[in-house]
């Protein structure tokens, strides 16, 4: 998730570009932008960084097996049709 200090530091510098006539009000601005920003930040779907990068090993390593499979695969069509040319076995294209 998101860093609550980044957030803190997002409301301050919106509470800091306010004009002077309503710095007396900054504070409550502060603490409202605050409370939005976590609110709404809240409802989007966020996944933290550890967990995207494990599920991106996970996909990394799935391919490496699809491609690994397929080449089993296609060398098993190739001993099958060199050991046995009469056999009308589906080519990877035809699957």
């Amino acid at each position: 998730m998101i860093d609550p200090k980044k957030i803190e530091d997002i409301a301050k510098q919106i509470g800091n570009a306010l004009p002077p006539q309503i710095k007396q009000f900054a504070d409550d601005t502060e603490a409202k932008v605050k409370q939005v920003l976590q609110q709404k930040l809240a409802n989007l779907d966020f996944v933290s960084r550890e967990e995207f990068d494990v599920q991106r090993q996970v996909l990394l390593r799935t391919r490496q097996k699809v491609e690994q499979l397929e080449q089993q695969v296609a060398a098993i069509l190739a001993q099958n049709v060199t050991a046995d040319p009469q056999t009308d076995l589906p080519t990877a294209d035809q699957q």
